[in-house]
């Protein structure tokens, strides 16, 4: 802490160069915007530079006469910095007086000879003293330390010598503050005074919601005028919106306009009024997001950018490479090191040329805000270049290294980095005029080399190994099918029969679990009755039909006695309409679809028939239906299961195996199908004419 330079001595009542405004009903002074100390006449005074610790201390008991405070005083002045640009101070005025007396009379009588007028080389003598003055105003505080002289000749014990004014300690409207002072060290109990600043009575900010009102109360006849503007550090006052209004108003501002140096100011339309002017969302959140909601960063031509912004914003600015891989920008500390952003003023690259992978990043010291490469609209997409380093000593000695982003990595190095295993070529590049230069200075360079040739040639070698590998693996598909991925392809058996009665329905269901096996994806309706009721029978058969052949699978017609009854009636004279039948009776609902396909030579590869030869004979099937395979079960099983599996079929070994299986399989089933003759004349028995109802 070091001594301020002395203060000139003024009347304690002189106001030269103060001014009177008015606002509402309060009254305050104004002030140029230097710190004075008025004192009264005689005294002189130091300000000590800076704030001092405000700690009293204790009670020492005086060793003779002292300076005390006696007396505070107060009075609210405006310090104008400008015309429209004014802050409420508290000017304090220190009453002071000679405390105690003399304990010893001779060093009175020496004290008084020192400053005798009438000797010849008097020693100027006066007594000292260091008066603290303490202003507390929620959350700050300040204390400043004061060296207060006082003649010899004016100094008699108990008497007032004068006073100090104070300019001043700044507060904000409707504050409460607290002003102590002692001296140091305290030879008496401090002083202390406590006063409520005055709100300013026509202007309230308050919440509204997501938004904010802005209250201004005053009479109704008092015209005023109110302006909205942005105070910004680094430029003029930039006007926002101005009315002149009448009586009390309550202007709403919505929530996204905030931002931090978004002020107001209020003044009464009279002349030589003074405007005053609050700024109450300097540190509301919502401001400052908003601020950077509104701030767009613009990168101009000629590799110049700019940051326009309504206020200044605490971030900085740099330049850094984009690679194509998408990682992180990596800046560019030797052409532009960090420096404070300056909004809405344009600002110039120091680069000799520009580059679509050059690209500018504002960040702030918690994160980046934001990041713009939109020179890519004229120089093109990002590219896959190589960013070189070249470090220059002062020998004209250089290296150059490679930004990537563990580091700028060494060329001739042993790292495993892409530029470290392509080192020696890229230096070549460099030296042959392949890259560009894109800064030059005394203490280096930065070089952007392409890499496309390196990558094209590695490329080249990966489809090369791709396509090698493509046909080995497709000669061992050739070589060895593998039945699991057969399995995997098992081809769709959509399954029609008449349901003749309970024992042939487990016949064929016996039959469809066991094709399952093999394997089949077998579709029969026993298994879909819930769908059957639902759809219909024709509908239910239209679509498995329709996803079965999509699949490449086969429609199979297993005819029993009942079968070949419904075949007869749907062929016989068209004045004869086919009796109905049942709601899950697929068999009959099919045929519509069924017959056309048989008489207009669709069939083939399609379908297949099938029949049990304990259960029919085998010239009971229709003609019309032997244009496709008709197979007597299980006697021809094998050939059976090596059309419904079609290419995937396995060799006859291996299918007369699985026909064993199916034949044992269907056994039970037949054995409780099969009836003497006697039985064929009651019920839906089997039989050759089964199928007639009367």
């Amino acid at each position: 802490m070091g001594r301020g330079q002395d203060l000139s001595s003024s009347g304690r009542d002189s106001k030269k160069g103060e001014r009177v405004g008015g606002g509402g009903n309060v009254r305050f002074r104004s002030i140029n915007s230097d710190l004075s100390l008025p004192l009264s006449q005689g005294l002189s005074c130091h300000l000590w530079d800076g704030d001092v610790l405000c700690l009293p201390g204790s009670l020492v008991s005086a060793p003779g006469p002292v300076l005390v405070p006696t007396r505070l005083q107060t009075e609210l002045v405006l310090r104008c910095h400008e015309e429209t640009d004014c802050d409420l101070c508290v000017r304090v005025a220190v009453h002071l007086a000679v405390h105690g007396y003399w304990e010893d009379p001779e060093d009175e009588e020496k004290f008084r000879r020192a400053a005798d007028p009438e000797l010849e080389e008097p020693r100027n003598a006066s007594l000292q003293a260091h008066i603290v003055l303490s202003f507390q105003a929620y959350p700050t505080a300040h204390c400043v330390l004061l060296e207060v002289q006082v003649p010899a000749a004016l100094v008699q014990p108990g008497q007032s010598v004068g006073s100090i004014v104070f300019d001043c300690f700044e507060a904000a409207l409707g504050a409460e503050v607290q002003i102590w002072s002692y001296t140091q060290p305290r030879y008496q109990k401090e002083l202390n005074l406590t006063q409520q600043l005055p709100a300013l009575p026509w202007l309230n900010v308050s919440a509204d919601g997501e938004d904010v009102r802005l209250v201004l109360d005053v009479s109704e006849e008092q015209r005023f005028g109110l302006s909205l503007y942005w105070n910004q550090d680094q430029g003029p006052i930039k006007p926002w919106w101005h009315s002149n209004l009448t009586g009390p108003q309550t202007i709403t501002l919505n929530h996204t306009d905030l931002v931090p140096c978004l002020c107001i100011q209020v003044w009464p339309l009279e002349p030589d009024s003074v405007r005053t002017s609050i700024c109450p969302f300097r540190e509301d959140p919502r401001a400052h997001r908003n601020l950077w909601r509104a701030a767009r960063l613009q990168l101009l031509p000629s590799r110049g950018w700019r940051l326009d912004a309504p206020c200044s914003l605490p971030a900085e600015a740099t330049l850094c490479w984009q690679a194509l891989d998408g990682g992180p920008c990596l800046p560019l500390v030797p052409p532009l090191p960090r420096e404070n952003v300056t909004v809405n003023k344009v600002l110039e690259f120091p680069l000799r040329k520009g580059h679509p992978n050059v690209c500018v990043q504002v960040s702030t010291w918690e994160k980046l805000q934001m990041q713009e490469c939109l020179w890519a609209d004229s120089l093109g997409p990002l590219k896959d270049d190589m960013l070189l380093v070249e470090t220059r000593g002062p020998q004209d000695n250089g290296s150059l290294c490679a930004l990537e982003p563990s580091g700028c990595t060494p060329l001739l190095s042993r790292a495993s980095t892409r530029a470290a295993r392509l080192g020696e070529q890229l230096l070549q590049d460099v030296q042959s005029g392949q890259c560009l230069q894109l800064w030059d200075s005394d203490l280096g360079a930065l070089w952007a080399c392409p890499m496309d040739k390196y990558i094209h040639q590695r490329w080249a070698l990966v489809w090369l190994a791709c396509l090698l590998l493509a046909a080995v693996l497709f000669l061992l598909l050739l070589l060895k099918m593998n039945p699991v991925k057969a399995a995997s392809r098992s081809r769709a058996a959509l399954l029609l029969y008449s349901a003749d009665d309970a024992s042939f329905e487990r016949l064929v269901g016996a039959l469809a679990s066991a094709l399952c096996q093999l394997p089949l994806r077998v579709a029969v309706d026993l298994w879909s009755r819930r769908d059957l009721s639902a759809q219909g029978a024709l509908a239910w058969f239209h679509a498995q039909r329709r996803q079965t052949l999509q699949e490449g699978g086969v429609v199979v017609l297993l005819f029993s006695p009942g079968a070949v009854a419904l075949c007869r009636e749907w062929l016989q004279d068209a004045t004869s309409a086919p009796r109905a039948h049942g709601p899950h009776d697929a068999f009959a609902a099919s045929l519509s679809c069924v017959l056309p396909d048989f008489l207009q030579g669709r069939a083939p590869g399609r379908y297949v028939g099938a029949y049990f030869d304990k259960l029919l004979p085998a010239d009971a099937v229709p003609a019309l239906f032997r244009s496709v395979p008709v197979f007597s079960l299980p006697s021809q099983l094998p050939d059976f299961l090596g059309i419904l599996q079609g290419p995937t079929a396995p060799r006859s070994r291996r299918l007369a195996e699985r026909a064993e299986q199916v034949s044992r399989a269907l056994q039970p089933a037949l054995d409780s199908c099969f009836r003497p003759p006697g039985a064929l004349g009651t019920g839906r028995g089997m039989g050759p004419e089964a199928g007639v109802r009367t």
